[in-house]
């Protein structure tokens, strides 16, 4: 049994009591009340408030020690692996949010896991106005949410990070509705294993903005449940589509990657 399991049972109790009972409902009521300064979601010594989830496993299972905290950061590492075999990780802070500034600095280190699939090589991200892990099924691949994708580049070409990947949802980008799964930002390309800022600004089912070591990349809105996809469907309640808040969770998709900050600022609106 993974050394979360004890500590989280009434956590999970509190989140099957629907702290967010609809996707419209406010998330946020049970998130940190302070507003206007930057907070650390992440206490650098372990993985407490933090609960993991992987395709095939059960909620609060660490799958192969995966999400680890060493030398005061939180580490997605494949070194007690074989291979991967669709083992799609998600590791979620344990409130929901709605209108906030997240800020996470990663870098992508070392090499990825044997049969990893090709596109994520140099992959993770965070997702956020995530379904309630509560309610995913065991064999899920990724949460209802929006992915904010973080890429590395390769040694030559352009790969941009910080786009905008939609598993379960649609938005609305410059008037248009977005149904394709995703959508590219304007950053530049960072190679190697430098640190990389990335900071989300979410004003719930209003505007979203992506910027890049300070830079805006990308900027869209109004995030709905994608009713064509069937775990989405799955969790509409009361008819409601429209997402102003949800839960954040960060990926381990098969390529090493280190986080040094995760930051949340709740705003006050």
């Amino acid at each position: 049994m993974s050394p979360l399991r004890p500590r989280l049972a009434a956590l999970f109790m509190m989140l099957a009591g629907g702290l967010v009972a609809s996707p419209r409902s406010n998330a946020q009521s049970n998130a940190p009340k302070e507003t206007g300064r930057w907070i650390s979601l992440f206490n650098g010594k372990d993985l407490e408030g933090w609960i993991p989830k992987f395709t095939k496993s059960p909620l609060g299972e660490n799958y192969r020690d995966t999400f680890r905290v060493e030398d005061g950061l939180l580490k997605v590492k494949y070194d007690k692996w074989d291979k991967f075999n669709g083992e799609f990780g998600h590791l979620f802070f344990h409130q929901p949010f709605s209108k906030y500034r997240l800020r996470v600095e990663y870098r992508f280190v070392g090499d990825q896991c044997p049969n990893g699939p090709g596109w994520a090589v140099r992959n993770s991200g965070a997702m956020l106005y995530g379904q309630d892990p509560t309610t995913m099924r065991k064999d899920q691949e990724f949460p209802v949410s929006l992915e904010v994708q973080f890429l590395g580049g390769a040694e030559r070409g352009k790969r941009p990070t910080a786009n905008v990947c939609s598993p379960g949802t649609v938005f609305t980008m410059g008037g248009k509705l977005i149904t394709q799964h995703c959508t590219n930002s304007t950053s530049d390309t960072f190679r190697g294993d430098q640190w990389v800022t990335v900071e989300m600004e979410c004003h719930g089912f209003g505007p979203i903005k992506n910027y890049v070591n300070g830079q805006l990349v990308m900027e869209y809105e109004k995030p709905q449940l994608d009713l064509n996809d069937p775990d989405a469907a799955r969790i509409l309640k009361n008819g409601e589509r429209d997402l102003d808040g949800g839960w954040i969770s960060l990926q381990a998709e098969s390529h090493p990657v280190e986080f040094r900050k995760v930051e949340i600022m709740l705003l006050d609106e």
